[in-house]
């Protein structure tokens, strides 16, 4: 019999092509593509971290990031350097615009008002939502904050009706109430100090699960909880990487952890949807409400295949919006009381304004669209703010468009992804979870 025929020698040819075939595709993923993304970068004057073989500059912004937070800061307006040190130095060490490494992902940072203005335009479509993988789509699911297209329209569509103008005039009598609930808690703190994050962490939680999903601070108080240590645990693994396809076979601590709590979050919220439903079908209520939650049921039983959502979207966009609109709000009072703890003139006059339009009375809509010195400060410190470095600049104002949600991701089909380089959401996650 001859060597060609010999059925060993053709399984070992064949084995031999196989790994030779595997090697130069990993070979090709894991260094060619990137090298020559940042060949192309270098080209065009694009300069940055180099590539490093499979985790890309993680482990540097790692180290940096750990460095940053393992001593105390004082009060300063220079948090920049603290929650995003490895931005803070690749930019100043590689100019406005730079190219940094997720992993084998390419991503261009850029810092440029003009740049970003023309990003977020995208009239052409180019630049379109990085998918989200891993602890951030457990967190955040795939409601209106990760999906695009036609999804996202119709989302986007039930959020401005639920939270049009006169729909949030009507929430003010249940923003008072927690507000007042949350100043009688204080009384008991007289000359004590208070931990004003945390309690704005209560406020926030009670207003959004009064006003969008008609219950109580108590009834959602392990979804809040869910979420924090969910929140936690995205953060903690956000630069640790890990080999595509290993989690299916071995998991760590942390995600079989935020498996679970992904598998809780879902039912608790699933609980919520049907304990809704229930009062509808046995008559107790005449119709699904009016609130956020209200108006995604009623989407979900739409006769319009055309505008009816799933069960999934349902619970995916309450996720997103239990955690979204918690935490932007409490992280945004948080900061701007921190401010005006630091300038008490400006405390001073918002303090005035508020008793000049009010007095001693509760507030209401009308007075509270004339409160412009506070809407200033809330706009200026707040809504519009990229943390710099410079203590002599320290708060850079940028357009209006530009407001605290997360970071933006923007994928082009050749690889690269184009990072908008704001910091609010790292600040907001590294405050709490150090």
């Amino acid at each position: 019999m001859s060597l060609l025929g010999d059925p060993v020698v053709i399984v070992s040819c064949f084995l031999v092509l196989s790994l030779l075939l595997t090697f130069i595709k990993i070979f090709h993923k894991l260094w060619w593509i990137p090298t020559r993304i940042q060949c192309m970068m270098g080209l065009q004057g694009i300069q940055g971290p180099s590539y490093g073989f499979v985790y890309g500059s993680t482990k540097e912004a790692l180290r940096m990031r750990n460095e940053a937070m393992a001593t105390p800061m004082g009060l300063s307006h220079a948090i920049f350097p603290k929650v995003e040190p490895h931005i803070d130095f690749w930019l100043n060490k590689y100019g406005k615009n730079y190219l940094q490494w997720y992993g084998t992902r390419a991503q261009l940072v850029i810092t440029e008002q003009e740049l970003i203005k023309e990003i977020f335009n995208n009239r052409d479509g180019t630049f379109s939502k990085t998918d989200r993988q891993g602890f951030v789509k457990k967190l955040l699911g795939d409601g209106l904050a990760t999906t695009k297209g036609e999804k996202w329209a119709k989302l986007r569509r039930l959020a401005n009706n639920a939270f049009h103008g006169e729909s949030l005039k009507g929430m003010v009598p249940a923003m008072i109430s927690s507000v007042e609930m949350m100043l009688e808690r204080w009384k008991s703190y007289a000359g004590k100090e208070v931990e004003v994050f945390q309690e704005f962490r209560l406020l926030t939680s009670e207003v959004i699960s009064r006003t969008a999903f008609g219950s109580n601070y108590l009834r959602g108080k392990d979804i809040f909880e869910m979420i924090m240590r969910l929140a936690l645990l995205t953060t903690q693994n956000v630069y640790k990487l890990r080999l595509p396809g290993i989690s299916k076979f071995f998991k760590t601590g942390d995600e079989i952890e935020s498996d679970m709590l992904e598998k809780k979050f879902h039912n608790c919220l699933i609980e919520i949807i049907k304990e809704r439903e229930e009062k509808v079908t046995s008559g107790e209520e005449d119709s699904f409400g009016s609130d956020f939650l209200g108006l995604l049921l009623k989407a979900h039983h739409d006769a319009n295949d055309s505008q009816r959502i799933s069960l999934d979207d349902l619970v995916h966009e309450c996720k997103t919006f239990y955690f979204a609109g918690q935490e932007t709000t409490n992280t945004l009072l948080g900061w701007t009381v921190f401010l005006l703890a630091i300038h008490t003139d400006w405390q001073e006059q918002v303090r005035k304004e508020v008793l000049n339009l009010f007095g001693h009375e509760n507030p209401n809509p009308d007075g509270i669209a004339k409160l412009k010195i506070q809407f200033t400060i809330i706009h200026k410190y707040g809504e519009k703010m990229l943390i710099s470095s410079n203590q002599k600049d320290s708060l850079k104002v940028f357009p209006k468009r530009l407001k605290i949600t997360q970071l933006h991701f923007f994928h082009l089909e050749w690889g690269l992804e184009i990072v908008w380089a704001t910091t609010l959401l790292s600040l907001k996650q590294r405050l709490l979870f150090p």
